[in-house]
């Protein structure tokens, strides 16, 4: 009897310790999943808070853009008010001077100047304001050379005087007055701009402009005394080329809050 039962112990006990280890050998896999599953899950980007301080991507994308939608609108008014008013204040100047004749019929009372005139170029202001620092942000070069307001405002000072020399100073021959108000144009650009981006928008701009001028000039819109190059003067893409600079400065300045692309030296 002693031994049976011993014998019959040791079996159980055997029994017993085999059912163990086939039970870990098959839970220990599914727990090694389940572990991994689980550290996915929390280290997955997928997964995001719930509750008032959660924000998802695509939200803040959104606001982002919206801000950015915003901004643009904003200096585009800007951009469109300065070129409205800078155009009727230079183009009275030019009209009291007899350099630009309108005919009689399309004058309004408004600072004695065409009712397009302020349009145009505070449509064209906002289009050059805008393209100066998004050109900046595309070559990846940001304009960083006296970036303040009171730089902008000396510029534009010097535009003006220049727009009012093109109508006072008297040479002995408009080549002259020409070469002139270049080399003050290019003065100006030196001083405050001096980016190859600036100096290729200022010569797009005048070119540009100064085709369009043609065209009106030849159409009868309006005419100016003394035409010495085809229907205008000889002068004007000078005065295009500093405004264009002009422009692109203040469009600079209210970009300022905008993140630019590095610079890769």
């Amino acid at each position: 009897m002693p031994r049976l039962e011993n014998c019959t112990w040791s079996c159980s006990c055997t029994a017993r310790g085999r059912h163990k280890i086939q039970l870990e050998s098959t839970t220990a896999p599914l727990t090694a999943k389940v572990g991994e599953m689980l550290s996915s899950s929390v280290s997955s980007p997928s997964l995001t808070l719930v509750g008032p301080r959660a924000r998802s991507p695509s939200t803040s994308s959104t606001s982002s853009t919206l801000n950015l939608s915003q901004h643009l609108v904003q200096r585009s008014v800007v951009l469109f008010v300065v070129g409205a008013f800078m155009a009727l204040v230079l183009n009275l100047l030019q009209i009291q001077r007899n350099v630009t004749l309108f005919p009689d019929e399309v004058i309004s009372t408004l600072f004695s100047s065409a009712w397009w005139v302020p349009l145009c170029c505070g449509t064209a202001a906002a289009v050059v304001g805008l393209l100066y620092p998004c050109i900046d942000s595309h070559l990846g070069e940001p304009h960083k050379f006296k970036r303040e307001w009171a730089s902008v405002m000396r510029c534009i000072a010097v535009f003006v005087g220049i727009n009012h020399a093109s109508a006072k100073l008297d040479f002995a021959n408009n080549v002259q007055l020409s070469l002139t108000l270049a080399a003050l144009s290019l003065g100006l650009w030196w001083t405050f701009d001096r980016s190859r981006s600036g100096l290729g928008l200022g010569i797009t701009i005048a070119f540009v402009a100064t085709l369009i001028t043609q065209f009106l000039v030849y159409n009868g819109v309006y005419q100016y005394t003394s035409p010495d190059f085809l229907y205008i003067r000889s002068w004007l893409p000078c005065i295009f080329f500093s405004g264009g600079v002009t422009v692109g400065n203040i469009g600079r300045q209210l970009a300022m809050g905008i993140p630019e692309k590095p610079h890769n030296d």
